[in-house]
C-alpha cells in the first residue's frame, strides 16, 4: 500500500535489545575511532576502562517504531533525512534496553514523503530511561497527497569563523566496516544497488557520517567524556563517498553548540546541527 499519512500517533514495542562490549567496540572502529581513542576501541588497556561513544544509541537505539503501519516505499530511493539524541545517562558496555516508539509525522513534500519518528529507551538492568532517539526518512517519490509539508524552522548560524573545528578523513573501506553494526543495505556496498538509486557508487551511511561529527564533538568539546554528551540533533544534507574528508564545524554558546559537517569541497553534507553538552 502507498504512505498512509493516518498512521501519525501510531505506537509500537515495547522491543528489547542487548548488546555486549565486542558491540560498541565494533561500532567505534566502524565509525573512525582509532589506537588514539583506546577507552572506545580497546576493552583491556592497562589502567583505561572501556567506555563507549555517545552515537552508539543510534545502534541499539529506535526499537520498537511502527514502520509496519506507514505504508510502503522503494527502499532504493529512501535516505535519513534527520537523527537525533538524548541520553539520560552514560551508555554501559554491556546491557539491554526496552524501547517503545512512536510515528510522530508524515509529511507531503511534493516529490517525497517524510516520515518522522521517535522512540524511548529503559535501562532493563536499573528499570530507568537511558536515551531517546529520533530521526525522519526522506523517502522519493512517495509524496503528492496533498498533505501537511511539516515544519520548516532553521537555526541561524552565527556570521564568524567557528569556535571549533575537527578534521577526520574517512577509509575508502569505511562503509564495509560500518555495515557489521547492523545497516547491511546494499545501498552502502553493492555497486549495482546503489546504481538503482541514482548513486554513481556506493554511498557511506548517513549514521557512519553521523558517528564520525559524534566523536568530534565528544572530543572538542566534552574532553572525551561521554557523561558529559547530552543530546545531538542534525540533518543530513548529501551523501558521503567512502574515502571523503570529513570537516566538522561549531559555534558554542555557553552549554550548547551549532554544528555543520563539510566534505572537502566545502560542500556540507550534515546540516543545522544542535549539541548540548555539560
Amino acid at each position: 500500500m502507498p504512505i498512509n499519512p493516518d498512521a501519525v500517533g501510531t505506537e509500537g514495542g515495547p522491543v528489547k535489545r542487548s548488546w555486549a562490549s565486542k558491540d560498541a567496540l565494533l561500532y567505534a572502529v566502524g565509525v573512525g575511532a582509532g589506537t588514539d581513542e583506546l577507552p572506545f576501541t580497546t576493552e583491556n588497556t592497562k589502567d583505561t576502562p572501556q567506555k563507549v561513544l555517545p552515537t552508539f544509541a543510534v545502534i541499539i537505539g529506535g526499537g520498537g517504531v511502527p514502520m509496519d503501519k506507514v505504508g510502503s516505499f522503494n527502499p532504493a530511493l529512501m535516505v535519513h533525512g534527520e537523527q537525533g539524541i538524548e541520553l539520560f545517562d552514560e551508555i554501559p558496555a554491556d546491557g539491554e534496553i526496552e524501547s517503545v516508539g512512536k510515528c510522530t509525522g508524515i509529511y507531503d513534500k511534493g516529490s517525497a514523503a517524510v516520515l518522522a519518528f521517535e522512540s524511548t529507551s529503559t535501562n532493563v538492568a536499573t528499570g530507568k530511561p537511558l536515551l531517546k532517539t529520533r530521526m525522519s526518512l526522506f523517502c522519493r517519490g512517495e509524496g503528492g497527497w496533498g498533505g501537511d509539508r511539516g515544519p520548516s524552522e532553521k537555526l541561524e548560524f552565527p556570521d564568524r569563523d567557528p569556535d571549533n573545528q575537527v578534521t577526520y578523513k574517512t577509509r575508502e573501506d569505511q562503509a564495509l566496516t560500518y555495515r557489521l553494526s547492523g545497516d547491511r543495505n546494499p545501498l552502502h556496498s553493492d555497486p549495482s544497488f546503489s546504481a538503482m538509486g541514482g548513486f554513481d557508487t556506493p554511498i557511506l551511511h548517513g549514521l557512519c557520517t553521523w558517528g564520525f561529527t559524534g566523536r568530534a564533538l565528544l572530543h572538542a568539546l566534552c574532553d572525551g567524556d561521554p557523561s558529559r554528551f547530552k543530546s545531538m540533533h542534525s540533518r543530513f544534507s548529501r551523501p558521503v563517498i567512502p574515502g571523503d574528508e570529513l570537516c566538522v564545524s561549531m559555534w558554542v554558546d555557553g552549554n550548547q553548540a551549532l554544528f555543520r559537517t563539510t566534505n572537502q569541497d566545502g560542500l556540507p553534507v550534515i546540516d543545522q546541527g544542535l549539541f548540548t553538552f555539560s
